[in-house]
């Protein structure tokens, strides 16, 4: 019995066959914590700009929905930004836009782009 072969996935926008982000992106892996409606959850950012981040973890988000995810400074202090659910991926994770990030919490993203941060 033949297995049928799976398309490899891309970071395209599914619509128009185009990648939709406007800053630089880095891949990270930095361990977090989130708001969201079911109460503090732990989860896995695995890539960042300075205008959103997508978050591995499980949990019952929908798009359009205010979380806020708590990013590390160090020292067992975080920083926290809120931010728009864009899209959602049911048991992977969910793709978050920030929402008008301060000075300081912009000068925290980079910092982690440039700590953490693999190739584009």
């Amino acid at each position: 019995m033949r297995v049928p072969m799976r398309r490899a996935m891309t970071n395209l926008d599914r619509r128009s066959g185009e990648d939709r982000r406007s800053h630089k992106r880095r891949n990270v892996s930095i361990a977090v914590e989130w708001d969201g409606p079911e109460g503090r959850r732990s989860g896995t950012v695995s890539d960042l700009s300075e205008t959103g981040c997508f978050v591995l973890a499980s949990g019952d988000v929908e798009p359009g929905e205010t979380l806020s995810v708590l990013l590390p400074l160090g020292d067992g202090m975080k920083v926290q930004v809120l931010g728009e659910v864009r899209n959602m991926a049911p048991e992977i994770g969910f793709a978050l836009r920030f929402i008008e990030p301060s000075a300081a919490q912009l000068d925290v993203i980079k910092g982690l782009m440039a700590q953490y941060g693999g190739d584009e």
